[in-house]
């Protein structure tokens, strides 16, 4: 059974009037194996007549990108010429691969009437032998995901299996992914032996093997093939467990490779235009 080996506060890192916390990377703790980053937006209510999301056209190569829409929506448009607004409960998985520009912004309804927002991305690593694919993207309203009732909890499965269902999303390195909704009570998963785990306390504070993690808290994990996380009082975190990625992680700003030489082959490309244009479609 794995149990908590360090927790870790997300900091405040706003974005204009975007409230934001970042748990990773972080102050001691550079990435979770393939997990590498989390951007917490929110929560926060909008006012009528607000400026949205700052989120305009900007590129991606060598890794995947999840997000999650707890509250609000969130328009997408990219340069591989997708087109989606996502309302609260969905999710966007888009697999930059070789190289993406997409844009994330709020709708021109939420921007005119206001309300409350709570969005959540996790950035994925890509091996290398995956890092060129070709850009790839899913968008998925709530009643597309599956829901799974387990005691005392409601796993949110976008990726993956749990109790016998598999999540809408087939992930290029086997992830499982998703976000659960704790009530009164625990939920267990199994399997993890030899995975790297991701565990994000959003809302309430959850409980592994004695050990409480509060809310915008990341919790580090022993080994183990299986994990409960409990809580006693309504909380929602996001969960998901990878292969481990043995190779070397190069990130610089919106691109993540292996040598730093991929990193500016990566600006080059971008910067001749290879990449293609996203143009904001706000819905």
């Amino acid at each position: 059974m794995r149990t908590v080996v360090s927790v870790h506060p997300a900091y405040r890192n706003d974005i204009g009037d975007l409230v934001t916390r970042r748990p990773l990377p972080g102050p001691g703790v550079e990435n979770v194996g393939a997990f590498l980053f989390l951007n917490h937006h929110g929560p926060q209510a909008y006012p009528p007549n607000n400026r949205g999301l700052p989120f305009g056209p900007h590129p991606h190569r060598g890794f995947e990108t999840v997000t999650f829409i707890l509250e609000g929506e969130l328009a997408h448009t990219d340069s591989a010429g997708h087109e989606s607004v996502i309302r609260a409960g969905g999710m966007q998985w888009m697999t930059a691969g070789r190289g993406i520009v997409h844009a994330e912004v709020s709708p021109a309804g939420f921007k005119r009437d206001g309300g409350a927002m709570e969005i959540l991305q996790l950035w994925l690593n890509l091996p290398a032998r995956l890092k060129m694919t070709a850009p790839r993207y899913i968008g998925l309203q709530a009643e597309g995901i599956p829901a799974i009732e387990a005691e005392g909890a409601i796993v949110h499965l976008i990726a993956g299996a749990f109790q016998g269902e598999t999540g809408p999303v087939e992930s290029l390195t086997g992830t499982m992914l998703g976000w659960v909704e704790l009530r009164e009570g625990e939920v267990t998963f199994d399997g993890l032996e030899g995975r790297d785990v991701f565990l994000y306390a959003a809302r309430g504070t959850i409980e592994v093997g004695g050990r409480q993690v509060p809310q915008f808290h990341l919790a580090q994990l022993s080994a183990g093939d299986s994990v409960t996380v409990s809580a006693s009082e309504p909380a929602l975190f996001l969960f998901g467990h990878a292969e481990p990625i043995d190779e070397p992680i190069v990130a610089h700003g919106p691109f993540v490779m292996n040598t730093v030489e991929e990193i500016r082959q990566a600006f080059a490309d971008y910067q001749a235009g290879t990449f293609g244009v996203a143009e904001i479609v706000e819905g």
